[in-house]
């Protein structure tokens, strides 16, 4: 691992706050939700995007493939979308006798794929299976994906016809979900009075490289974590597999995620050492999309796995 000097780790931090307020200038009032999608990106992870329709997921995720100096792609899943669209396929030249392969638009360095719940289970596989691996194999070779390589996927509830549920094993893949929720009625205002049809979106210039946001990854690696806060850290994900709600806490890869992610959020506020906070902050958006809950109710109402993690981080004292 590189030691980043001073100056330039002052220089990319600098950049890194130009990156959020590039995002920021065209995605209103949300500052939490995009501070969440750059931690996705700076630990190296991979981002789902649920909300309803119509509350700015694709346009969270163009505002921050806009920003970036790098490969973007963009993918419309739908039900007759096929893998070999999303990996690629090989077409046989006739001019010199050879199969030739044509690469898919998982050949980017952020990839949006929008609503990954409406395409079947096969396609979302093969998808799930290029962010996990960053690489894809095709007529017996492997070939290495971009880097950094970054997915981020919207999706609509589950109650929305027309749509195929995400299997726990493939949420597991995104190291954060993210809900945008409505915006407040002066965030509204803001929209419907400077939104000339999409013009500032595409007006958005890249603020940064692959390289800086390779850099950025690297220097989350060395971020502290003290033993208080791995302990509080281990602490609240126990605490997942032995809730009376749940039938399947957090794993160790969740664990790993969450550290990775606590890391992210202290560089983003430019520290190079975690704090409670970062930890208490990032649990549910982290954890609450990779446990399975029972079907319990509580004065009438269900229990919602946002709700079960956020009474266990009631429960543990953070450390002092």
């Amino acid at each position: 691992m590189a030691v980043v000097t001073e100056h330039a780790r002052d220089s990319l931090l600098s950049k890194l706050r130009r990156l959020r307020e590039n995002v920021e200038s065209v995605f209103y009032g949300k500052r939490e939700t995009v501070s969440q999608l750059l931690i996705g990106l700076l630990a190296r992870g991979h981002v789902l995007i649920e909300d309803v329709p119509g509350v700015g997921k694709t346009v969270l995720a163009r505002s921050l493939a806009r920003s970036i100096h790098c490969g973007f792609s963009r993918i419309q899943m739908t039900p007759d979308l096929l893998p070999s669209d999303i990996i690629g396929v090989s077409i046989y030249n006739d001019k010199v006798g050879l199969f030739e392969f044509k690469k898919g638009p998982i050949f980017a360095n952020v990839i949006l794929a929008d609503e990954i719940n409406r395409t079947t289970p096969r396609t979302q596989s093969a998808l799930l299976e290029a962010m996990n691996e960053a690489q894809v194999s095709v007529d017996g070779q492997t070939l290495r994906l971009e880097q950094p390589f970054m997915v981020i996927a919207t999706q609509n509830p589950f109650e929305f016809e027309g749509t195929y549920f995400l299997p726990e094993n493939q949420l597991d893949r995104f190291i954060l979900r993210i809900r945008i929720g409505y915006p407040s009625r002066e965030d509204e205002r803001r929209i419907l009075r400077e939104e000339p049809g999409g013009s500032a979106l595409e007006a958005l210039q890249p603020v940064m490289g692959a390289g800086e946001v390779l850099a950025l990854q690297e220097m989350v690696e060395q971020v502290r974590i003290s033993d208080p806060i791995m302990d509080y850290l281990l602490s609240i994900v126990a605490a997942t597999r032995k809730h009376e709600a749940l039938d399947v806490g957090v794993s160790p890869r969740g664990a790993l995620s969450l550290a990775r992610a606590v890391r992210a959020s202290a560089l983003l506020l430019g520290r190079d050492y975690a704090v409670p906070d970062d930890v208490k902050h990032l649990a549910v958006p982290v954890c609450a999309h990779r446990v399975v809950s029972k079907s319990y109710l509580h004065d009438g109402q269900a229990v919602t796995n946002d709700r079960i993690i956020g009474e266990i981080l009631e429960s543990i004292p953070p450390p002092t």
